[in-house]
């Protein structure tokens, strides 16, 4: 039986995860969390086969949440869902170690295969992204000079430029990364200048293009 943890932040939409998964026979979901830092706590508390991780997430976001997982060396396979088929995203998630990338409007399809294949270590990628995007994925792109400036920001700069985008004050951030709050201004003023942006609606934009948080409807 494959074990699964699902972490996705809208409750109706864990829900139909859970619901397709449990139609098979050979797959189990174990835990269900909502945002990217309960799913952590999830996998080191249950030790899952498999992770299915929504890329947008509060608190932490599903490609943060990968990042550290494998960075401590835990066995348990991704596998991510993203509205979004962007060649980054894809890239992202697939050297953070995710074994999938799933497009949301193709899960009902696709989860269930995703899963297997991510627990026997292989790499399921949706049909829907192009074959460009995924030629592009399998050449090696270690030289920084190939990295979009979004892929240059460090660990704690992405972390920041989720929060900031989900509407917290300098203040709430630098209480709830414990640190101080000039820390936090700092960081803003590098991730401006990073992203070659001007002002708080440039950070917004550039965080919801790449899947940090989702547009309001």
């Amino acid at each position: 039986m494959i074990r699964v943890v699902v972490a996705e932040d809208h409750h109706l939409v864990r829900q139909g995860i859970r619901a397709l998964v449990e139609k098979a026979h050979d797959i189990e979901v174990i835990g269900e969390a909502a945002d990217g830092q309960e799913a952590l706590e999830l996998v080191d508390q249950l030790a899952p086969d498999v992770l299915v991780i929504d890329i947008a997430m509060p608190r932490l976001d599903g490609l943060q949440a990968i990042g550290r997982m494998h960075a401590h060396g835990v066995a348990t396979q991704t596998v991510v869902l993203s509205m979004y088929s962007d060649e980054t995203l894809v890239r992202q998630a697939l050297r953070k170690g995710a074994r999938g990338y799933l497009l949301k409007r193709s899960v009902a399809e696709e989860l269930l295969l995703a899963i297997r294949a991510a627990n026997r270590g292989d790499i399921y990628l949706s049909p829907a992204i192009s074959r460009a995007i995924v030629t592009d994925l399998l050449r090696l792109e270690d030289d920084a000079k190939v990295l979009s400036p979004f892929e240059r920001l460090t660990p704690r700069e992405r972390e920041v430029l989720q929060l900031i985008a989900e509407g917290h004050t300098n203040t709430a951030i630098a209480q709830m990364l414990k640190i101080s709050v000039k820390t936090v201004e700092k960081h803003r003023r590098n991730l401006m200048s990073k992203l070659d942006v001007r002002n708080l609606a440039g950070l917004i934009r550039t965080a919801i293009k790449h899947g940090l948080v989702l547009p309001d409807e």
